[in-house]
């Protein structure tokens, strides 16, 4: 009796094999790849925020409401803690979006307060790290358009038959996804320019 047990076990492996196991494994690893990517470079932005805000208090110094919302926004990003493990959770990934919203707000209200002040503008430290905040955002892009398509990627093979169900067997479930009002702007890395206002009313 249990040669047959462990010869169903064997055949159930083997039409398993040609059943996307081995895919959906692949996909699985490609999409927490691409998380690990969108991680990074939220900590590399994140890790910007203190020489930013002490490099404008400097010469701002009385634009503390300011100051406040980004070291709050940051160390509200700082406390999320999302693991793979936590990437089929839809709460999860909108609370970590939420959270990165608010400091990208915040970081732009900042920035654009170097308007009212030249010297600030003018000085090389601000320069070089505006600089680095703008390349730091395209990456973001970069890497959250990698993980969208990888996610996306992810969940058609998942859904699909008969990978659908060697999914269900083994528990492979769909993705959480960032939520995206425009897809044209997520697919392009934007040009970030904070030495330009923002149009009245827009």
């Amino acid at each position: 009796m249990g040669s047959f047990r462990l010869l169903l076990i064997g055949v159930a492996l083997l039409l398993l094999s040609g059943c996307g196991y081995n895919a959906i494994q692949s996909k699985d690893e490609a999409v927490t790849a691409a998380w690990s990517e969108v991680l990074n470079q939220y900590q590399r932005r994140a890790d910007l925020v203190p020489n930013l805000v002490n490099t404008v208090k400097g010469y701002a110094s009385h634009e503390e409401s300011v100051f406040t919302r980004v070291t709050e926004a940051r160390a509200q990003v700082g406390t999320l803690k999302i693991t793979p493990e936590m990437l089929s959770d839809p709460a999860a990934i909108a609370k970590f979006q939420s959270a990165q919203g608010e400091l990208s707000s915040a970081l732009t209200r900042l920035m654009a307060v170097s308007e009212n002040y030249p010297d600030l503008k003018a000085d090389g430290l601000f320069q070089n790290l505006q600089a680095q905040l703008e390349g730091t955002e395209n990456r973001i892009a970069v890497a959250r358009n990698r993980y969208v398509a990888a996610v996306q990627d992810y969940n058609t093979y998942v859904r699909s038959f008969p990978q659908n169900l060697t999914a269900k067997i083994f528990g492979y479930a769909t993705k959480a996804n960032f939520s995206v009002e425009n897809e044209k702007a997520i697919s392009t890395a934007p040009t970030v320019d904070f030495g330009k206002p923002a149009p009245a009313g827009g």
